[in-house]
């Protein structure tokens, strides 16, 4: 067999909407065009009627991320193939060392882990400490590894956290490098006085995990970070931003020409706090950091969406089994581990409820999902688009098709779905990875250990 031509469909861009057929051959996208005239022998997807976008990409995913005692319970292999399923062809995931621990041993650590991964991969290099040594590691994982994205945590303190003499340390190398400072904004010290007050009062029920992180704590540490950025005269990219204090921040900082990048993700856009009511400690399934919000932050975030001033909608997909991982902090909230899946559900919920509620055009869905996180953090345009020499990484979306979100067909190696009972619009019908088709109408097709390392400028 001599490739892949994907016959029929319309072809879906930031920018643009054409009927063409599409011709992959060695990994690449050999030839776009009408009519093509390929080798006898390639495989042929008929994508009449259906929508051709350029493979997903999820910059923030945690796979077996050792974190509170356990591992996130998606390894590299489960998790991409999670991935191919919804039609997300590659991820970004976090090398995350422990506080006094070398950059170099976490990369190794996490590099082998990733091996079995069945999509491509780069990595996030954390970084949760600094002084010369962490310095000069950052350079070294930046050249060698092209690692051109540094990750921090304003929660966690006294873990995996950093204070704001240590993230001006970070931003001022990463700025020497030409890489981007990514930050996960919460004030750390807030967190755990609110944290200590509701657990002597003995207010220990997963309903007040969000009630220890409120949005303003949030809001607070994004306005932080983006000052502490524009000393430095860098760029800054707020992840997982949740609630209308941050995007205020955000809009305020852009007016007066700070360069601040912005990720969501579907579960502030879908969910709200209400969750957290569940029975029977249910509401264990939605305890992520952020939290889940009141209602009225996620109209904000969809109308930031709309405007723009959001740039990527990943997922921070860190799935915990309920049965014998939530039920660490069945006593005490904050020894639940933190983190939910998503992977799979990203695409189809963006289309269902952005692009066919008319939030989002489809040409914003595909910038958001596919082409803007390739662009900041420098995959494009190997990745991202779909013109000539692109990576073969496409999905073919059925509009037709339609089904509801359960735990009980997901390819999430989790327990539960908190997107349990969602109607989708529409579906992946065909997922190409690397030229060959990883995924057709159900049936996937993986092969474990098949993904790349993406190196990045």
């Amino acid at each position: 067999m001599s490739g892949v031509v994907i016959r029929g469909g319309e072809i879906i861009t930031p920018l643009d909407r054409y009927h063409a057929d599409v011709y992959c051959d060695e990994g690449v996208i050999k030839a776009i065009g009408p009519d093509l005239d390929v080798p006898k022998g390639a495989e042929v997807v008929d994508a009449g009627g259906q929508l051709v976008f350029p493979g997903g990409i999820d910059a923030h995913t945690h796979m077996e991320l050792p974190f509170m005692g356990t591992v996130s319970a998606d390894d590299f292999f489960t998790g991409t193939a999670a991935g191919v399923a919804g039609g997300t062809t590659s991820i970004i995931d976090f090398i995350i060392p422990s506080r006094g621990q070398s950059l170099l041993e976490a990369r190794d650590f996490w590099m082998s882990n990733a091996e079995k991964a069945c999509a491509d991969y780069g990595f996030h290099m954390a970084v949760t400490w600094f002084n010369e040594q962490v310095e000069k590691e950052m350079r070294q994982v930046h050249h060698e590894d092209g690692i051109s994205s540094f990750k921090t945590f304003m929660a966690y303190i006294g873990a995996i956290g950093v204070d704001d003499d240590e993230l001006i340390g970070v931003i001022d190398t990463a700025g020497s490098l030409g890489a981007l400072v990514t930050t996960h904004c919460e004030h750390g010290l807030a967190v755990q006085s609110l944290q200590r007050k509701l657990v002597a009062a003995g207010k220990t029920a997963p309903k007040y995990h969000p009630q220890s992180r409120p949005s303003w704590v949030e809001g607070e540490a994004t306005n932080r970070a983006i000052t502490l950025a524009r000393c430095s005269g860098q760029p800054i990219y707020i992840v997982h931003l949740t609630c209308k204090e941050s995007m205020d921040a955000v809009i305020r900082a852009r007016q007066e020409g700070v360069m601040v990048f912005v990720e969501t993700c579907p579960q502030y856009l879908l969910l709200d706090d209400s969750v957290y009511d569940k029975p029977d400690f249910e509401g264990a399934a939605y305890v992520m950091s952020p939290p889940i919000r009141p209602l009225g932050h996620q109209e904000v975030l969809w109308n930031a969406l709309a405007a723009g001033l959001i740039h990527h909608v990943a997922t921070d997909h860190c799935p915990f089994r309920q049965a014998d991982q939530k039920v660490m902090g069945k006593d005490d909230f904050t020894k639940i581990p933190n983190g939910a899946a998503g992977i799979e559900n990203r695409m189809a919920l963006m289309y269902t409820y952005g692009v066919a509620k008319g939030r989002i055009s489809i040409h914003q869905f595909v910038d958001v999902c596919c082409t803007q996180p390739a662009k900041i953090f420098g995959l494009y345009p190997r990745k991202g688009a779909i013109r000539v020499g692109a990576d073969a990484d496409i999905v073919v979306y059925d509009p037709a098709r339609s089904s509801v979100i359960s735990a009980k067909t997901h390819h999430h190696h989790v327990d539960r779905n908190i997107f349990e009972g969602f109607a989708i619009e529409g579906g992946v019908s065909h997922t190409i990875v690397g030229g060959k088709v990883a995924f057709k109408d159900g049936d996937l097709r993986v092969e474990r250990g098949a993904g790349r390392y993406l190196r990045r400028t």
